[in-house]
């Protein structure tokens, strides 16, 4: 059992059950979950792997994995998450934490952290996090991780202002967001308390836990804030057309951080 606990206002925004759809329910969610399964497709180190997937919540990345055809263990903080994962073919689920995991070194073939660096606000534990993921992936494996970018609490009340929406979020909380990172919101709808990176701060947490030289991937990039974004998702030859754009500009260094979420993949050493 972990020693660590999750935050009382982040488990309670996960129990709500809003973030099971995220992904799914409007054309900001799809572009990034399709654009999350085309960037690891590609840079998995094989298939048939033995594959962690910490803070994987619900198992909306877990269930796409084991239909791939990998061995999928899952582990989260939040109990009614896990069972719910749980009960997906062929995935294992466990309650647990990410600064905690509870197997041996060099477990896996890959680890995944496409949520937990999100919600540890402090630097030195987001280490921890990643350490404890290089701890557990094998020589020639990989860990991938999933950050916020720092613009992206910005552009998001951008475009609720710009749709006449209130988020629960004044100009000026939007501004010391973008300029520090921290986002504290314990009743609202629009996120929980959560830390926003820039890319190379990203890059230096891999470094200072055992992993320099990290590649650095833009998920939506820029056209995630195209409006009607709807007409090019749900059009067959628009959404091939986007897809292959952003793999064009995904590691672009100056582009990266126009992204509202960034992938981060080192390979551990042989």
């Amino acid at each position: 059992m972990s020693t660590w606990e999750l935050e009382p206002e982040i488990e309670s925004y996960y129990e709500r059950g809003g973030e099971r759809e995220r992904l799914t329910r409007n054309a900001r969610g799809r572009l990034e979950f399709a654009r999350t399964q085309d960037v690891l497709r590609r840079k998995l180190p094989g298939k048939h792997l033995d594959l962690l997937d910490v803070g994987g919540a619900t198992g909306i990345h877990a269930k796409w994995l084991a239909e791939d055809g990998h061995r999928v263990t899952l582990i989260d903080p939040v109990a009614s998450q896990v069972e719910i994962a749980g009960a997906l073919p062929g995935v294992t689920a466990v309650v647990g934490d990410a600064r905690e995991l509870p197997w041996d070194d060099a477990s896996f073939d890959a680890v995944l952290l496409m949520g937990p660096l999100y919600h540890l606000t402090d630097r030195e534990q987001r280490v921890r996090a990643v350490a404890e993921a290089r701890r557990c992936a094998r020589p020639g494996g990989i860990v991938a991780a999933a950050t916020i970018n720092r613009s992206a609490g910005w552009n998001d009340w951008l475009l609720s202002m710009s749709h006449g929406i209130d988020r629960g979020l004044n100009a000026e909380d939007s501004m010391r967001i973008l300029r520090e990172g921290d986002l504290r919101h314990f009743e609202q709808d629009m996120f929980t308390t959560a830390y926003l990176h820039h890319p190379g701060e990203v890059a230096s947490e891999f470094a200072d836990a055992g992993l320099p030289g990290a590649a650095q991937y833009a998920v939506q990039g820029f056209p995630g804030y195209v409006p009607d974004l709807e007409k090019l998702i749900d059009d067959e030859a628009a959404r091939e057309h986007l897809m292959e754009g952003l793999r064009v500009i995904e590691a672009e260094p100056s582009l990266l951080g126009a992204s509202n979420h960034l992938l981060t993949i080192a390979t551990i050493p042989a």
